[in-house]
C-alpha cells in the first residue's frame, strides 16, 4: 500500500459514523449487508449513510454490489489487511514479513503472528 492510499483510508475511518459502519461490515463478513440494514443497525438516515458509505468506498475500504433492488456493502478485507500491514511494516525495529495481523473472513478468524525471536 502506498502512503497516499493509507492516508485516504485513515482519513475515511477518522469519523465516528464511518468507523462504526466499517467495523459492522468487518464483523458481518464477506457476505456484507444491504444499505438499509446498515442504517438500521447504526441508526443513520439513508442520506447520511449514503454519504458515509461513499467516503468508505472512495477510500477502497468497502465494496458495493447490486443484488436486485438492494445495494450490498462489504468490507474490503484485502485493503484492510494492506492498511494493517502498512501500519506495522516497521514494527520491532525493522521490516519483518508477515508480522502484521491478517483477517481471513472466509474462515471467520484473524491471525496475529508472533514475532520470531532474534538469535
Amino acid at each position: 500500500m502506498e502512503k497516499s492510499e493509507a492516508i485516504a483510508a485513515l482519513a475515511a475511518l477518522a469519523q465516528e459514523s464511518r468507523l462504526d459502519v466499517f467495523r459492522l461490515l468487518v464483523q458481518t463478513g464477506p457476505v456484507g449487508l444491504p444499505a438499509g440494514q446498515i442504517g438500521e443497525r447504526i441508526g443513520l438516515p439513508s442520506a447520511t449513510l449514503s454519504f458515509h458509505l461513499n467516503a468508505l468506498k472512495q477510500a477502497g475500504l468497502v465494496t458495493c454490489q447490486r443484488e436486485s433492488r438492494s445495494l450490498i456493502y462489504a468490507a474490503a478485507y484485502p485493503v484492510m489487511n494492506a492498511l494493517l500491514s502498512f501500519l506495522t511494516e516497521n514494527c520491532c525495529g525493522g521490516p519483518v514479513r508477515g508480522l502484521g495481523p491478517v483477517c481471513l473472513p472466509e474462515t471467520s478468524s484473524c491471525l496475529v503472528p508472533q514475532a520470531k525471536e532474534h538469535a
